[in-house]
């Protein structure tokens, strides 16, 4: 990690993502004091069933049949389903083709629904963290039977949607899976970053940084006149610890509360996790979202998980990738700045939103 100001002053300064040099983020906390129009905080339907919900129990004919459900079909608790609206499909086939500078590939793939709980409107924070560890038990089955049932499928994207304004068309709580025959280009850019830094450091740099979040302390000063100028502190970017896993605020955060959890030991593939640690997983996750409902409330988010790539080089990039779960709350509206500069704006200190974080009492 970095420096973190002495004061809780005013901050502004452009923050460069150690994962992908090229993402930066301008962190200028005196624009939290604009006028501005925040994410309305997504309404929180918080009842159990709905009737015309078609992902509540007793309407399943309202969905495809199930691909998979836990623990049985009759009493599921969670309930995969395809997309009745696919970004990418198997349905037919189409040869891609090239006419000069243009290009096309099949649109080839697979997008389905995870239905997590049975319950409509139960929140992350509020599921069991049995139930949890069972929804990533979930995840990995899908994500591996996805894998093996074609070599043309390269990536596996685990993601959810919660609000409006994050994609959410359903209110009922529930997750997507998108199997792809390409690479996404955010998940390259992290593949070929973290491949560089091994090839020229011999280490991980997702364990360097996990590293430097728990042992990493310095004290820096001016030249001139010797006063104190940053001041780092062991843990201030550590939001949760597990036994296996950690929730860390990214020095660099392109949004004001995002934060990443990460196996504290180095792992490449989701599919790799043993299923004994899904439960701790479960864990720091429950604790993670409870953490961040207390603080900003019924914000609408994202999460989706990144591994690494089953292509060519899934083997060569298994040292230097660490796979991880990226979570992101919606709480701005991004300005035409950000837009057009690719230049995320974030109004708040990522040490400071880290030390609100930890200070929750769960």
């Amino acid at each position: 990690m970095s420096e973190t100001p002495v004061d809780a002053g005013e901050v502004r300064e452009i923050r460069i993502n150690p994962i992908v040099p090229a993402e930066s983020v301008l962190v200028a906390t005196a624009r939290s004091m604009r006028p501005k129009k925040a994410e309305e905080l997504a309404p929180r339907d918080t009842r159990k069933h709905v009737e015309t919900c078609p992902f509540c129990r007793g309407n399943e004919h309202k969905t495809p049949p199930a691909i998979l459900a836990w623990p049985t079909a009759a009493d599921w608790q969670i309930r995969m389903v395809e997309n009745l609206y696919p970004v990418l499909g198997d349905d037919r086939s189409q040869a891609g083709f090239a006419f000069g500078l243009q290009q096309t590939i099949d649109g080839y793939g697979r997008h389905e629904v995870i239905i997590d709980h049975v319950e409509h409107g139960i929140a992350i924070h509020e599921m069991a963290e049995s139930h949890l560890a069972a929804l990533f038990g979930v995840y990995q089955t899908r994500m591996r039977q996805l894998f093996e049932s074609d070599p043309r499928l390269k990536y596996v994207l685990v993601f959810k949607n919660f609000g409006p304004a994050a994609g959410a068309s359903i209110p009922h709580t529930h997750s997507q899976v998108i199997a792809m025959p390409v690479v996404p280009e955010n998940v390259d850019a992290e593949v070929k970053n973290s491949a560089a830094h091994y090839a020229k450091h011999h280490h991980c740099i997702f364990c360097a940084l996990i590293d430097e979040a728990l042992t990493f302390e310095a004290t820096i000063y001016d030249r001139a006149s010797g006063a104190v100028r940053r001041k780092i502190n062991v843990g201030q970017y550590v939001v949760e610890r597990g036994e296996h896993f950690i929730a860390i605020k990214p020095f660099a955060s392109r949004y004001e509360w995002e934060v990443h959890i990460l196996p504290l030991t180095h792992q490449a593939d989701f599919l790799d996790v043993p299923g004994a640690h899904f439960a701790d997983l479960a864990r720091v996750m429950r604790r993670t979202m409870a953490r961040l409902d207390a603080v900003i409330g019924g914000a609408q988010y994202n999460f989706f998980l990144h591994s690494v790539p089953h292509d060519a080089q899934q083997g060569a990039h298994a040292p230097s990738y660490h796979w991880h779960l990226e979570i992101c709350p919606r709480t701005s509206i991004p300005t035409g700045f950000e837009l057009g500069s690719g230049l995320f704006v974030n109004t708040i200190s990522p040490e400071q939103a880290a030390e609100r974080l930890r200070a929750v009492e769960l």
